[in-house]
């Protein structure tokens, strides 16, 4: 698959095949494609949980009601930033590092053969401080993605629109 084939091809999936294992190696090669995402400075500012525990997932959805499809996910990856790593250098660029990473992470499940959704937590502060009392960590929770088999094709809900881009030349 192409990079190009990858992007028109992946999905938000909301259901997967329940029980499905994700090989370590799998998880390594997502990660690893998402702390390739360009960051400011090459500060870096993220960390990742990954969660395969059925009572953590059970927990995560509910702090956030919009990550139901835990429940037959294979696991959660939970991004978090890392704030005062950038604090004093470039402003604050955690977010927009922090997406970059996600999508990365998104096209190599998709190259790899998985499914995902991408939960958004930041800036709700009351979901994102509820996760980082669930994990125990000080880092901001900005995301929850949920990853496995899919268990639906769903179609393309993506697509170009030409009048939203102007040409300056």
């Amino acid at each position: 698959m192409n990079i190009s084939e990858g992007i028109r091809g992946r999905r938000s999936i909301r259901k997967y095949q329940e029980g499905a294992v994700i090989p370590r190696e799998d998880f390594e090669k997502m990660l690893e494609a998402a702390m390739m995402a360009p960051s400011a400075q090459n500060l870096r500012p993220w960390e990742f949980l990954v969660v395969t525990n059925r009572e953590l997932m059970e927990a995560i959805t509910e702090v956030s009601p919009y990550t139901q499809m835990l429940k037959t996910a294979s696991a959660a990856i939970v991004v978090c930033g890392l704030p005062k790593v950038q604090e004093g250098r470039c402003g604050a660029f955690w977010p927009q590092d922090c997406g970059a990473a996600i999508e990365n992470l998104l096209l190599e499940a998709e190259a790899l053969g998985y499914g995902t959704c991408w939960c958004g937590l930041y800036p709700n502060e009351e979901r994102a401080q509820k996760m980082q009392q669930l994990f125990s960590v000080d880092s901001v929770p900005l995301a929850v993605i949920a990853v496995g088999v899919p268990a639906e094709q769903p179609a393309a809900r993506g697509y170009f629109e030409p009048e939203k881009v102007k040409y300056f030349a």
